[in-house]
């Protein structure tokens, strides 16, 4: 959770730095989506890992039904 943490504000920095440097806009920008996306990768993977610890010793959940209307 660290990570997403850093890359999240690494992002805010790049979005904050296109804001003052207009020539460089543009790339900034790309920079910052690309570690939005680093930290939602790492978001996934930590409840992916978090998940599969809790499924292992625990019998599957009921599935919800949907109310047919008659």
């Amino acid at each position: 959770m660290e990570n997403v943490r850093r890359y999240r504000a690494l992002a805010s920095l790049c979005r904050q730095q296109a804001a003052y440097r207009p020539l460089q806009n543009w790339e900034l920008l790309g920079q910052a989506e690309h570690f939005e996306h680093l930290a939602e990768v790492e978001l996934k993977a930590h409840f992916d890992a978090c998940n599969v610890q809790s499924d292992e010793g625990a019998a599957r959940p009921a599935t919800w039904e949907t109310p047919v209307a008659a």
